[in-house]
């Protein structure tokens, strides 16, 4: 049998908040007639474990309404390329369902619609920014916060090729 050894952990309390503990260790030797096994085959070097650095804090993200809404800030981009994807898509399933045209859709009462999604979309977006939420920081996978951008943007330009093309298209009919 080789040798064993038997702990104890004590907890420490003398009139502190938070107790500490110390511990004994007691080793019994070997037996007669039981090998005695070396030191080094008892005690080896613990392997090395090579652990990266802890990653960076994040910058603190500023909440104030002239940062969010600023030319360069978060919001602009990310709540003009949601409306367009959102206004993409509605005008090209009207069209294809019904035959409708995008000006003759703003005509029959889709400024009020356009309106109230803007409304409902821009609070959406802008209130997780207010409370300090990164894009960045929510965003993984698949659908990440550059693929929302470039998203926002196509439907950008969709919409205005859109717009274009059935205007130069009504255009060359009168």
């Amino acid at each position: 049998m080789a040798a064993s050894s038997i702990f104890m952990a004590t907890p420490i309390t003398l009139l502190k908040k938070t107790p500490t503990f110390s511990v004994k260790c007691m080793s019994q030797t070997p037996q007669s007639g039981e090998p005695e096994i070396s030191k080094s085959a008892t005690n080896p070097t613990p392997p090395q474990i090579n652990i990266p650095p802890p990653p960076p804090p994040a910058p603190k993200v500023s909440t104030k309404f002239s940062d969010v809404l600023a030319f360069s800030g978060p919001a602009p981009e990310r709540i003009n390329g949601r409306l367009a994807m959102i206004g993409f898509v509605s005008a090209m399933a009207v069209e294809v369902s019904s035959g409708q045209d995008v000006f003759t859709q703003i005509g029959n009462g889709g400024v009020a619609v356009f309106v109230g999604t803007s409304v409902v979309l821009t609070l959406a977006s802008l209130v997780p920014l207010f409370k300090g939420v990164s894009v960045q920081s929510k965003s993984s996978g698949l659908m990440t916060s550059d693929a929302e951008l470039w998203n926002g943007r196509f439907a950008m330009l969709g919409l205005v090729a859109l717009a274009f093309t059935e205007y130069v298209k009504g255009s060359a009919l009168v």
